[in-house]
């Protein structure tokens, strides 16, 4: 059964990311595009227009060419909207990169990417600068000022505009984004102007967004959720967004209620905050009218807990990377019939459920693969074919490694998921890489690691770990925490005698994640029978 969207399909234009995000800025002129919530900081979209061609000029001037990449590792600002869209119309690609990261991720990332520029910011300078020594790196730039760099100001070039390069939006990278791989190796994603353009006409289907909200970005704009739905929808649409560059709750309710913000974004760990910490009540909240839930699974007394609470709208949307964001949206995310579904697809976009063996289309209420199609779906992973044929078929589909399946109104529900990535607070951990870390230590014979259901986060890695050696627990969480970027870290950890494999050597993580269950299980059913 194929499920088409329930909405008509929309026009895409086929031009660069740039002009198509800022198609409006000489109307809206001197309306505040970006603001800093800690410094003030604004750019109207008169001057983010402006600042966008100056940079993509001087770019140009400095022999930044047609398919060159950018590598992006700063946290939320203002100017982080003007590199990535400048960026853009000059022909490049940005490849966004978490800025917590060690030099050694980084490194990583940059060489895959084949980044020749890196722009950063001050504090993260000596990182960068080690890990752009190991990549090939020919220059870095930061947002702001320090001493030997050359400023994101001093790029802007207030002459003669450079001739535009000629986009073929189908084709053209404008991101590259890195989604986790099962194996621990990232990947980066070819998303061209047309797929994030496509997404972003596709998410307006749903009305989630209007030209007079007031939106706070503290997700990260590394991230697809905060790169193409709360940049580029929000820029698009013609809104003021808020920049956080991290999520602190005090600081998050102070925006809210300060900026008068009407619309966040926000990930699960975020709305339980709202729901459940006493800390909200400090705060006058009144001005929210939609909170929208993505990157992770959430319960759905949690997101009528936080309706009921702040007495706001929710939305719970679905997506991932490889889609250029949202492939389904749930516009009745508070309708106990349809609470805990994703929604129906997007706006140009199919979905079916298909047998995980057989790969035959299933039929309402028959689990499967979910799998989906449409102008979003990016190009393929970079230089990585293999990957790309096992992730997207020769019919198009793209296979997204989440078990659901769909009902008789072609709302789908994701119930299990056949990828063994780790969703922490939005973000993708890779088992394997987390187990290559725990091998090396030399007290640790064989290791595996599984997602832990947590209320918090929605999943923590846990390891279960085979010592050969005098070794503790904290000294295995400490061991990788040092070697790993923090939202990485294994949080909880459990000596066995053997890990269960294959008679091929694969890990039976369904096997650990099964035991995990029965303990979980126990500690609850403990809990209730204590007076």
């Amino acid at each position: 059964m194929i499920v088409r969207s329930p909405y008509p399909d929309l026009a895409i234009p086929e031009m660069a990311f740039d002009r198509f995000v800022l198609h409006k800025a000489a109307l809206l002129g001197d309306k505040p595009a970006l603001v800093d919530v800690g410094t003030g900081y604004t750019l109207t979209y008169a001057q983010l227009a402006r600042r966008v061609a100056q940079l993509a000029s001087g770019l140009a001037r400095r022999g930044f060419r047609k398919g060159d990449v950018m590598a992006l590792f700063s946290p939320n600002h203002p100017d982080y909207a003007v590199a990535f869209l400048g960026v853009a119309a000059a022909g490049g690609a940005s490849a966004t990169i978490n800025p917590l990261y060690t030099a050694d991720e980084l490194a990583a990332q940059l060489q895959d990417a084949g980044a020749k520029f890196l722009l950063t910011i001050p504090p993260l300078l000596d990182r960068a600068r080690q890990a752009a020594a190991r990549s090939g790196v020919k220059e870095i730039f930061v947002i702001g000022a320090a001493p030997g760099t050359v400023s994101l100001d001093d790029l802007l070039d207030a002459g003669p505009s450079e001739p535009a390069y000629v986009c073929d939006a189908r084709n053209d990278l404008a991101a590259i984004p890195f989604s986790s791989g099962t194996t621990g190796r990232s990947k980066g994603v070819m998303l061209t102007h047309f797929s994030m353009a496509a997404n972003i006409r596709q998410c307006l289907a749903a009305d989630m967004i209007v030209e007079s909200d007031r939106v706070l970005a503290t997700l990260p704009f590394f991230h697809i959720y905060g790169m193409v739905l709360i940049l580029g929808l929000g820029l698009y649409r013609g809104v003021t967004l808020y920049t956080m560059p991290r999520f602190d709750l005090e600081g998050f309710l102070r925006a809210i209620q300060d900026r008068k913000i009407t619309y966040a974004p926000c990930v699960p760990p975020i709305i339980l905050a709202l729901a459940k910490h006493p800390l909200v009540d400090q705060f006058d909240l009144r001005s929210l009218r939609l909170i929208a839930s993505g990157a992770a699974p959430i319960a759905a007394s949690t997101l009528r807990a936080c309706a009921d609470r702040l007495k706001c709208s929710m939305m719970q949307g679905y997506g991932m990377t490889e889609a250029s964001g949202a492939t389904h949206l749930n516009p009745r995310t508070l309708d106990p019939e349809k609470a805990t579904s994703i929604g129906p697809p997007v706006p140009n976009c199919e979905a079916q459920v298909v047998d995980i063996v057989s790969g035959a289309s299933l039929g309402p209420k028959e689990q499967g693969e979910i799998c989906v199609r449409g102008p979003n779906i990016m190009r393929g992973y970079l230089n990585r074919p293999d990957a790309t044929a096992q992730s997207i078929d020769a019919e198009g589909w793209y296979h997204t490694g989440d078990i659901g399946y769909a009902d008789e109104d072609g709302y789908f529900f994701v119930v299990d998921r056949l990828k063994e990535l780790i969703k922490f607070s939005g973000y993708q951990v890779a088992p394997a890489e987390l187990e290559a870390v725990l091998v090396s230590h030399p007290a640790v014979a064989d290791a595996a690691v599984i997602p832990s259901p947590d209320e918090e986060h929605g999943e923590i890695p846990k390891a279960f770990v085979v010592r050969k050696g005098e070794l503790s627990e904290q000294e295995v969480m400490d061991y990788v925490a040092a070697r790993v970027a923090p939202f990485k870290k294994v949080r909880l950890v459990e000596f066995i005698d053997q890990i269960p494999k294959s008679p091929t050597g694969k890990i039976l993580r369904r096997e650990l994640v099964e035991r995990e269950r029965r303990r979980i299980g126990a500690v609850v059913e403990k809990a209730l029978k204590q007076p």
